[in-house]
C-alpha cells in the first residue's frame, strides 16, 4: 500500500464511527500450531481487523470509538530478532496505520474497565479458538464463531457489511494486484500442461507465479482432471490424453486481498466435440451472467438467467427434455450446476462469509430450500463497488446422477443414453472477478482468454 494508508484507514474508521454510537474491539488472532507449538500453521489476520488496520498484526486488538483507533499489541520479545529478524515496534506500526494511540496487550483489559461498560462493547468472534476463549474471557460473555450474532455485535456486524459490500480506490488497487498474479498463473498453468505427468506439476507451476510476487493463495488450490468433485484438494493424479484440467486458484495479496479465477482446459490442447458442446454453454451462460450485471439487478436474477441458458443448451444437445423454464423451477438445471453462480470478493474469497448469510443475503432474505437456490451465496441488488464471481459450471457429480431416487424421479426429464456420450466431460467451470460500475460492470479477469480457440492456444 502506499504512503495514504493511513488516510484511508482513518477514513473508514471516520465512516464506521458515523453508523455506530457505542465502543467496538476486534482482535486480529494468532497463529494456530500444528502439532508442537513451535510448528506453526501459515497466520492469516482476521479480515475485519484488517479492514480497519490495514496490515497482518498477529495478537493485536484495536478498540474503535468515535472515528478513533487505540492499537494494543505488544513490542516484540527480544528473542524474536534470533529467530525471526528485527520487527517494527508498537510505535512505529502505530504512526504507519494512524492509530490514535499504542499500548501494550496487557493494559487492553485496564482500557475496557475504563470504558465501564462491558455489554456496551461490541466485538466479532475471531476464528481460532485461543482468540474467541480470549473474547469471552475478557468480555465475560460468549463470543463464539459458531454462534449467531446478538445485540450490540449484531449492529457491529451490519455496520462493517455495509462498508465492506462496496470497495474503496484503495482496496481496488490491492484487489486488481491479485488478481493480474492470478491470471500470469493461470497462464502458466496452462503452458506447462502438455508436459505434465500429474495434477501436482501444474499446480506447483501455477502457485510458483503467485509466490515469486509475495503472494500467498487466497483459498486450497483446486487444480484436477476431476472437477465433477467441486473443492476437490486432492492433486496426485496422472495426466491423461482426453482429460479436461479445471483449475481454481487464485492469489491474495500481503494485505489479505483475494482474487478468484476457473479455467478449464483440455490436457491435449483440444476440445473434443463432446466437450466443446458442453464448454460453449458454460461459456454461453457466462457471457450472458457477465453482460446483465449492471447496478439494482437482482443477483439471484443473474443466477436464474445461467440456470436457463444451461437448461437450454442441455435440452439442445438431447440431454434434457422439456421446456428450460419449467426444468428450471423444477430444479433439472441443478443435477449438473448445483451451486450458485458466485459470491462476493474482497478480503475474504468469500467475502465476509464468517458472518453467516448477513452480508451475502438482504435484510429479509433467507435461503431458500430448493435444491436449485440453496447454494446461492449471494442475494443481493447489485450496488456500484461490489466485486462479485461468475462461476457457471457443469458437473457429472457420482453422488447426483447415480443416485437410484433422483434416476427414478427424473427417468423421463434425462435422457440417460445421450448424457453417457458425454462421458468426456467430469467438470467445467468458468469463473471471472466482475466489478460493478455504476454504469454496468468492470470485468478484472478479462485478460484471461475463455473462448476454446483461445484456450487451446495457450495451452498449444
Amino acid at each position: 500500500m502506499n504512503k495514504n494508508l493511513s488516510e484511508i484507514l482513518r477514513f473508514r474508521r471516520h465512516q464506521l464511527g458515523q453508523l455506530i454510537d457505542f465502543p467496538a474491539i476486534l482482535w486480529s488472532g494468532i497463529s494456530s500450531p500444528r502439532n508442537f507449538p513451535a510448528n506453526k500453521y501459515p497466520y492469516r489476520a482476521n479480515s475485519h481487523f484488517l479492514y480497519f488496520a490495514g496490515i497482518p498484526l498477529e495478537n493485536a486488538a484495536i478498540v474503535l470509538e468515535r472515528g478513533n483507533m487505540q492499537l494494543f499489541m505488544d513490542d516484540p520479545h527480544p528473542s524474536n530478532n534470533l529467530w525471526h529478524g528485527a520487527a517494527p515496534n508498537r510505535e512505529e506500526i502505530a504512526a504507519k496505520i494512524g492509530a490514535d494511540d499504542a499500548k501494550p496487550m496487557t493494559e487492553l483489559v485496564e482500557q475496557l474497565t475504563i470504558i465501564n461498560d462491558l455489554e456496551n462493547i461490541a466485538t466479532i468472534p475471531v476464528q481460532d479458538a485461543a482468540t474467541w476463549t480470549q473474547q469471552t474471557q475478557i468480555l465475560n460473555r460468549f463470543i463464539l464463531p459458531q454462534q449467531p450474532l446478538t445485540g450490540r455485535d449484531l449492529e457491529l456486524a451490519k455496520a462493517i457489511i455495509s462498508l465492506r459490500l462496496c470497495h474503496d480506490d484503495m482496496a481496488l488497487i490491492e484487489l486488481k494486484k491479485a488478481v493480474n498474479v492470478s491470471i500470469a498463473a493461470h497462464k502458466k498453468g496452462m503452458k506447462v500442461t502438455r508436459a505434465a505427468s500429474l495434477e501436482a506439476e501444474i499446480r506447483a507451476a501455477m502457485e510458483a507465479v503467485i509466490i515469486s510476487e509475495n503472494m500467498t493463495t487466497a483459498y486450497s488450490s483446486i487444480v484436477t482432471v476431476h472437477g465433477e468433485i467441486l473443492h476437490n484438494q486432492h492433486y496426485h493424479h496422472a495426466i491423461k490424453s482426453g482429460d479436461l484440467l479445471l483449475a481454481d486458484v487464485g492469489a491474495e495479496t500481503a494485505n489479505g486481498w483475494a482474487s478468484d479465477i476457473t479455467r478449464t482446459w483440455p490436457v491435449s490442447g483440444k476440445f473434443s466435440p463432446t466437450q466443446k458442446d458442453i464448454y460453449d454453454i458454460v461459456l454461453t451462460a457466462h457471457d450472458a451472467c457477465i453482460a446483465n450485471i449492471f447496478p439494482g439487478v437482482e443477483y439471484a436474477e443473474i443466477h436464474l438467467l445461467a440456470a436457463k441458458i444451461i437448461a437450454e443448451g442441455l435440452v439442445n444437445l438431447g440431454i434434457l427434455r422439456g421446456k428450460p423454464e419449467d426444468l428450471v423451477k423444477m430444479d433439472l438445471h441443478a443435477l449438473f450446476f448445483p451451486h450458485g453462480i458466485g459470491h462476493l470478493l474482497g478480503l475474504d474469497v468469500h467475502d465476509m462469509e464468517d458472518l453467516g448469510d448477513l452480508a451475502g443475503y438482504d435484510l429479509g432474505r433467507e435461503r431458500s430450500s430448493r435444491f436449485g437456490l440453496s447454494y446461492l451465496r449471494l442475494n443481493r441488488p447489485l450496488l456500484p463497488g461490489m466485486l462479485v464471481t461468475i462461476e457457471p459450471g457443469f458437473y457429472q457429480v457420482p453422488a447426483i446422477l447415480n443416485d437410484p431416487k433422483i434416476r427414478n424421479q427424473y427417468q423421463y426429464l434425462v435422457n440417460w443414453e445421450r448424457l453417457a456420450q458425454f462421458a468426456d466431460v467430469r467438470g467445467i467451470r468458468i469463473e471471472d472477478d466482475v466489478l460493478v460500475t455504476t454504469s454496468g460492470r468492470e470485468v478484472l479477469t478479462a485478460a484471461l482468454p475463455t473462448k476454446t480457440s483461445d484456450i487451446e492456444n495457450l495451452v498449444s
